[in-house]
């Protein structure tokens, strides 16, 4: 049994499947990030996903809170993380992160993390994410989000 990467695997970055959907976002290894050997601790990366997913939809115009107002929610129902390369403290990280649709209720979004000094692979994983209205019901993802990913 091997653990980690193959030598030989070709998984394509985020960034190259579908430029015009991935948004970067730049962040910092805190010192409160890491645990006693000085490398991130691994929850954090969820919480860096988290950073990279507002931050797409900010990008769209459209912010959590905005879409919150307007009445749905969308948490998260999956999560998924691979670590590859540790982050340390004060290393700058880039996260690339895409949505797809998964289907009119579900959203997922992709994400890569990288060290932003020489692009070496942190992790990368994914979310999904189901659309709830106020009163924590299955609805229909906002058109205007929808219409992001068709």
């Amino acid at each position: 049994m091997t653990h980690g990467p193959q030598a030989s695997e070709t998984r394509p970055p985020v960034r190259a499947l579908d430029p015009g959907a991935v948004r970067l976002t730049r962040l910092r290894v805190r010192y409160a990030d890491t645990d006693r050997m000085g490398v991130a601790y691994y929850a954090n990366y969820l919480v860096w996903f988290e950073v990279g997913r507002t931050e797409w939809l900010r990008a769209t115009g459209w912010s959590y809170r905005d879409m919150e107002q307007d009445g749905v929610a969308l948490p998260v129902i999956e999560a998924h993380c691979e670590y590859r390369q540790p982050a340390r403290y004060d290393d700058e990280l880039e996260v690339a992160t895409r949505a797809t649709l998964v289907s009119p209720v579900r959203i997922r979004f992709d994400y890569e993390v990288t060290r932003a000094a020489d692009g070496i692979l942190a992790a990368l994983g994914h979310t999904v994410h189901a659309a709830l209205d106020a009163a924590g019901k299955p609805c229909r993802l906002p058109e205007r989000v929808r219409a992001l990913l068709t």
